[in-house]
């Protein structure tokens, strides 16, 4: 990679490290003050919320650690990098997701049996502080999503909180002007369906790069389309397009041809992927029509 590309990438990850770090501090603060409040007021929707945050924090605690080993230099037992440590990061958060989402069901059952009296005033305070360190959280992070899956698992955390803030508020509402206690539990449900939505979303993008699937952005057969437009490509075989991380795409592929000059071939089809397809990882193999093609066991 040369230099100065690379240069960019260690400043675009300290300025997402830096972003994390801040979040970070917000959350952490933010969830201490409603454990104690969901004890003071008896609400399970803000215990909800401040597992939800908790999960946050662990989130983003890992993501904000993930920065610092992403740009490890790629090495002989490494020769990718550690680019998918933020994709081990992102799964693991949504699988942290997933583990919120459960206790508050289970909690949410427990306590159906024994509702508690609520302090909906103090919780609506509460939830209402919450939501704007979450309001904050999205509009640091918001411009790095589409750069890192790491922050936007942190970054799905946040959404999934921010909903849950809005829901405590509406139920210490209901609860403030109707008496109507179930509300508590009806919105701590809602925000474990919430959460668990982010959490799939999450883990199945995580797998399909962690299992080198195709980019759900790019269609194979368009790309081998493409290729096969060009007037000097006879066949295209062994095409594989897979995701290093997030933002780096890598493709493979055999290029069939008899043109006398190969160079021309490959000059070609590498500016066609490039331009029309945005994959910068490239290995191309140009071949003659009568190179004997190998089978392969994938």
């Amino acid at each position: 990679m040369p230099d100065n590309k690379q240069s960019k990438l260690f400043s675009e990850n300290i300025k997402i490290r830096k972003k994390l770090g801040l979040v970070l501090f917000l959350t952490v603060t933010y969830m201490i003050a409603e454990i104690i409040g969901g004890l003071l007021t008896n609400s399970l929707a803000l215990l909800a919320d401040a597992g939800h945050m908790l999960g946050d924090f662990a989130a983003l605690t890992m993501s904000f650690l993930a920065t610092f080993i992403t740009v490890k230099p790629a090495t002989n037992h490494r020769t990718y990098g550690y680019y998918r440590m933020e994709i081990i990061v992102a799964l693991i958060n949504g699988l942290l997701l997933v583990g919120v989402a459960v206790y508050i069901v289970l909690e949410g059952i427990k306590r159906a049996l024994y509702p508690p009296e609520v302090e909906a005033p103090l919780m609506i305070a509460i939830a209402a502080g919450g939501l704007l360190i979450n309001l904050t959280g999205l509009l640091i992070l918001n411009s790095s999503v589409k750069q890192s899956l790491n922050v936007k698992g942190a970054f799905l955390h946040i959404i999934g909180d921010t909903l849950g803030s809005i829901g405590t508020i509406i139920a210490g509402s209901i609860i403030y002007f109707y008496k109507f206690y179930p509300a508590d539990l009806i919105i701590s449900f809602i925000i474990a369906l919430l959460i668990t939505y982010s959490a799939y979303r999450l883990i199945k993008e995580s797998c399909n790069i962690l299992l080198e699937g195709t980019p759900k952005h790019l269609d194979i057969d368009k790309i081998q389309e493409a290729l096969l437009e060009l007037e000097e490509v006879i066949k295209v075989h062994e095409l594989h397009v897979w995701s290093i991380s997030q933002q780096r795409i890598a493709l493979s592929v055999h290029v069939v041809s008899d043109h006398p000059d190969s160079r021309e071939v490959l000059f070609k089809a590498d500016k066609l992927l490039r331009k029309k397809f945005n994959i910068n990882h490239l290995t191309i193999q140009v071949e003659p029509s009568n190179f004997p093609e190998k089978y392969c066991d994938f």
